[in-house]
């Protein structure tokens, strides 16, 4: 059907409305989540059979640490994630961490630290629905585990490679997240669709670009008072100074940064909070690709 093209196909008009700011044509539905991707992706690799899915104990522990509640049910569903994602992972590239504990710890559990930290904070509330903008999940990071820990979150998961997308698709439709969207775009095309324009309460973004670039890619998709969370490094201040331009520019106030609460012997994250407060500057986002050849 015509709305199960990718969305790149309409919004790649012609670099002049890019640069212009011209307005966009409305954007086909979201892809519906489950369903097959377009392009010739295939059918989704066999799932192991429910004996061979993955036990999560450090994941348990790890949500016991965070104060979250975490039942049989949930396990089984992180498992059945788990499962997905080392069976797709060949096929889609979604991540390099192949060994199970790393997968519990360093994704799932730094998700579900990042929801706490938006809790504690009050940028999230328990049981308030929330429009969330993933921007670049790969495997689903972090939006994917928020969304099932935190039902009132309405996930939009934005994706640029396709074969990604297939996989969000399955696993949206495997863990049951009623109401999740995958687009097929870029950054800087969701952000000049009509259907993700300042729609967002919340943009996350984990690993994808510094914050300068990320701000110009988040900012358009937020409404106004939303706020883009991206957990950093060891390098969080220098991209908090680097990202004054665009700050400037897109009128995002810094909030004050967050620290994760991770297991000890994971490296320090805090999480850059940027709130946004002005009226969207119809320059923003520039034309895919330029963002990050040429921060503001």
């Amino acid at each position: 059907m015509a709305w199960a093209r990718p969305v790149r196909r309409l919004l790649h008009q012609s670099s002049k409305m890019w640069d212009a700011g011209a307005k966009v044509p409305d954007v086909p539905p979201p892809d519906t989540p489950g369903a097959r991707a377009p392009g010739g992706t295939g059918a989704p690799p066999p799932l192991p059979p429910l004996s061979a899915l993955p036990v999560l104990p450090v994941l348990r522990e790890e949500a016991a640490r965070l104060g979250l509640p975490f039942d049989a049910a949930l396990e089984a569903r992180f498992g059945r994630y788990a499962a997905l994602l080392l069976t797709w992972n060949d096929r889609a590239g979604l991540t390099a961490a192949t060994d199970i504990e790393a997968v519990q710890r360093r994704h799932f559990g730094e998700s579900l630290a990042l929801l706490v930290a938006l809790r504690e904070v009050s940028v999230l509330r328990p049981g308030v629905e929330a429009r969330m903008a993933d921007l670049g999940p790969g495997g689903g990071f972090p939006g994917v585990p928020m969304a099932m820990l935190e039902p009132a979150l309405r996930l939009v998961a934005v994706e640029a490679q396709e074969r990604r997308c297939a996989f969000l698709r399955a696993l949206i439709a495997d863990v049951g997240l009623a109401g999740a969207e995958v687009v097929h775009a870029r950054a800087e095309e969701a952000g000049r669709a009509r259907a993700l324009r300042g729609t967002c309460d919340l943009v996350v973004a984990r690993a994808l670009a510094p914050l300068a670039v990320l701000v110009e890619y988040a900012l358009p998709l937020l409404r106004e008072g939303g706020v883009l969370a991206a957990p950093k490094g060891s390098r969080a201040d220098e991209e908090i100074a680097g990202a004054a331009g665009a700050l400037a520019a897109l009128g995002g106030a810094l909030l004050k940064a967050v620290p994760l609460r991770l297991d000890a012997d994971a490296p320090e994250q805090r999480v850059v909070l940027v709130r946004r407060t002005g009226p969207l500057d119809d320059r923003y986002p520039r034309r895919p690709g330029v963002p990050s050849r040429r921060p503001l």
